[in-house]
């Protein structure tokens, strides 16, 4: 196993526990996420502000999109109850860069004022309107990171079950897949794992689900069936807190056919991809992606 990078011990020095804790109150969890998420970008990523299915949203491009078909349809992160377009700008702009592909992303109602469904409808109304709209799937991926994974791989659970067409793969980066926190992870040292940990994900899990069945695999996506998926692309890490749920849905998936690579990267971190201007490692896993999706984008047609 190579050594980490100097740029990541120096990342991972820097960052120290105390952004998730379930005591914390709603308006002090909405600060540090806002906080943790920045919203300035470059001069020369495009942004396309729209309406898609009635629900805010903004088409990003950058130069190394020019000219390209293939669509990224990003479900952001935010434990459910925070962040929205302006905040996911620069995260999809530097996956634009690597995957050169254009984004869609979009601003989802949040928990816990508009709880369970709201997000996964929303979900669904962007996803039905950009094929309303003209774009093939099969030049369409879905991906989603922390919770916004959950949501996304939840969403093609139901478009599969509506018989309507699925995109040509979907990627879940350290996503939320078992709202129940189960699995030795969930038991790990906090420090561990400085951005999210069991106690406060399962806190956020009921900001979003109320009284709802956690195993509902509209929350929890792990206790679905996956037959008839489009090829799945899970990226997790060592120290993720979430990284179980990951490994256990690879498992399930598998069993019932569905195309699908897993990765546990030595050293990182829940939501280690958004920090990929930062250090190497988070780098080469999004370039992993890239080669992924290149492998399932379908020829567009002439």
């Amino acid at each position: 196993m190579a050594a980490a990078s100097d740029e990541w011990l120096a990342l991972r020095a820097a960052l120290q526990p105390g952004l998730a804790d379930a005591a914390d109150p709603l308006d002090v969890v909405r600060e540090k996420l806002l906080a943790v998420h920045p919203t300035d970008y470059a001069d020369d990523v495009s942004v396309q502000r729209c309406e898609l299915g009635g629900v805010p949203a903004a088409i990003i491009a950058t130069p190394e999109t020019e000219g390209r078909e293939p669509l990224v349809m990003m479900v952001h992160g935010g434990a459910f109850v925070a962040t929205g377009i302006d905040h996911y700008i620069p995260y999809a702009a530097s996956l634009a860069r690597i995957l050169r592909a254009r984004f869609v992303i979009f601003e989802y109602r949040l928990a816990p004022e508009q709880p369970f469904p709201a997000a996964l409808e929303d979900t669904l109304a962007v996803y039905r309107a950009l094929l309303a709209d003209g774009v093939d799937p099969g030049q369409l991926a879905v991906i989603g990171d922390s919770c916004g994974g959950g949501i996304a791989l939840a969403a093609l659970l139901q478009l599969r079950d509506a018989g309507e067409p699925l995109p040509a793969a979907y990627a879940g980066l350290t996503p939320w897949l078992d709202l129940e926190m189960n699995g030795d992870a969930a038991h790990q040292a906090p420090e561990l794992d400085p951005f999210v940990n069991a106690a406060w994900i399962r806190a956020r899990a009921r900001d979003y689900a109320g009284t709802a069945d956690l195993r509902d695999p509209r929350l929890s996506p792990l206790y679905g069936r996956f037959h008839d998926l489009p090829p799945l692309w899970l990226s997790t890490g060592e120290f993720d807190s979430c990284r179980d749920g990951a490994a256990s849905l690879a498992q399930r998936a598998r069993a019932d056919g569905v195309e699908l690579a897993l990765e546990v990267v030595p050293e990182m971190i829940h939501g280690f991809h958004g920090l990929n201007a930062l250090a190497p490692e988070c780098h080469r896993a999004c370039q992993r992606l890239g080669q992924f999706l290149s492998q399932q984008w379908m020829p567009a047609p002439r």
